[in-house]
């Protein structure tokens, strides 16, 4: 236990102190706190980040990866229980995901320490309304994304920009912008942005950055897939190359037959692992204006979750492809926040490209795009790149990296 405490210790004399969106968003009073997303996002930072806020160096809160040898050989429960016993108040335990039938030590942990808080954190894949322990009723789960645009630039620029919702960013585009471009050339970020600013490490360096993005990549494909979602370690060769085919194709309205026949995976199945590929945060599937979002059925468009796997996956990126990524993107990061307000919910527009919340038309292009497609549309608008300030229903496509 000693040698546990000196270890977080040292993983909090490295921490940084730039919080996450995340972070105010956590009723970090609950007994139990799941905190679920992407490798490489900011999970551990963030717990680290709450320890060191919270409660200092008392011993009362103590961090641990359940994927340690340690783990192998000592139940998590046991570990728990003797810790509350030593005077613990909060434990945090990252890597879940990677703990046999962890959220059944989760149950009997919440069940049985009630003096205990837990917080956990694992893949974006893990679906807490299925485990076996039925933490559905125990556990606030809470879900973290990349970096926004905004966050990239606070933590460049050691500022602290605010995040407009939608609603405002639609009336009060022109000024929002014109007062953020007194601090920073909005082109030139957002083009940094796109390359390698979505995933906090990004901080210890670019020059790797796109080396680092593969490997995270590999891991998600290699381990997290076949450990969480039960996918047959022989078949991510095949869901390797769908997400090649997928950076790599344009445009992106998809052929499932020839995907399936290319890839070698029936059409049951290639359903089945685009979801997949969604819940692990490397696709964003977008379906048209009234289907909601209905599992395994044909998406209407597909895209990778973020502009980063584009330029990691892809030798050429294609401009428009990329426009639509970052708007989709951040729009779906930012709805995840207040999902029951059904907030920033992307659809294909019959008339533009995309249709948000059932009510807002845009089409996306670049600084010449004009109105011709989206004619006669009431709340509609044009999403510009290549543009520092808009002016009446036109915004430049920079502003939506500030909704989260």
């Amino acid at each position: 236990m000693e040698y546990l405490f000196r270890e977080q210790q040292q993983l909090q004399d490295a921490v940084s102190p730039t919080k996450r969106y995340l972070y105010s968003h956590i009723d970090w009073t609950q007994r139990c706190i799941g905190i679920l997303g992407a490798r490489g996002t900011g999970k551990t930072t963030l717990m680290l980040q709450h320890i060191k806020a919270t409660y200092g160096t008392a011993g009362k809160a103590l961090y641990v990866s359940v994927d340690s040898p340690y783990f192998s050989a000592r139940k998590l429960f046991d570990f728990a229980l003797e810790f509350h016993q030593l005077g613990g108040e909060a434990l945090f335990l990252d890597e879940i995901h990677r703990y046999p039938d962890w959220s059944v030590h989760v149950k009997s942990i919440f069940d049985s320490i009630p003096g205990l808080k837990l917080v956990f954190s694992g893949s974006s894949l893990l679906q807490i309304a299925q485990q076996k322990g039925d933490l559905s009723r125990r556990a606030i789960v809470y879900n973290l994304h990349g970096l926004s645009l905004r966050e990239y630039l606070n933590f460049v620029y050691q500022k602290d920009y605010p995040c407009f919702p939608l609603t405002r960013l639609l009336t009060d585009h022109s000024q929002i912008a014109l007062d953020l471009c007194r601090d920073f050339k909005p082109l030139k970020e957002l083009r940094d942005y796109l390359q390698h600013g979505y995933y906090p490490f990004f901080l210890e360096g670019t020059g790797l950055y796109k080396f680092k993005l593969r490997e995270v990549i590999n891991q998600i494909l290699e381990v997290d897939l076949p450990l969480v979602s039960r996918i047959e370690p022989r078949q991510i060769a095949k869901i390797k190359k769908l997400l090649y085919l997928l950076a790599t194709s344009v445009p992106l309205v998809p052929n499932l037959a020839k995907l399936a026949e290319a890839t070698e995976i029936s059409r049951p199945r290639l359903y089945e692992y685009l979801e997949k590929l969604q819940d692990a945060k490397l696709l964003n599937l977008v379906r048209s204006q009234g289907r909601g979002y209905e599992v395994l059925s044909k998406p209407d468009k597909i895209l990778l979750d973020n502009s980063n796997l584009m330029f990691a996956i892809a030798n050429e990126v294609n401009t428009g492809t990329l426009r639509e990524l970052f708007f989709v993107n951040q729009l779906h990061n930012a709805h995840s926040l207040h999902p029951q307000l059904l907030d920033n919910t992307v659809e294909l527009a019959s008339s533009g490209d995309f249709l948000v919340n059932g009510l807002h038309s845009f089409e996306i292009g670049g600084k010449k795009k004009g109105f011709k497609q989206i004619a006669g549309l009431a709340d509609a608008y044009v999403v510009a790149d290549d543009l520092e300030v808009g002016f009446r229903n036109k915004l430049p496509l920079w502003l939506f990296g500030f909704l989260y």
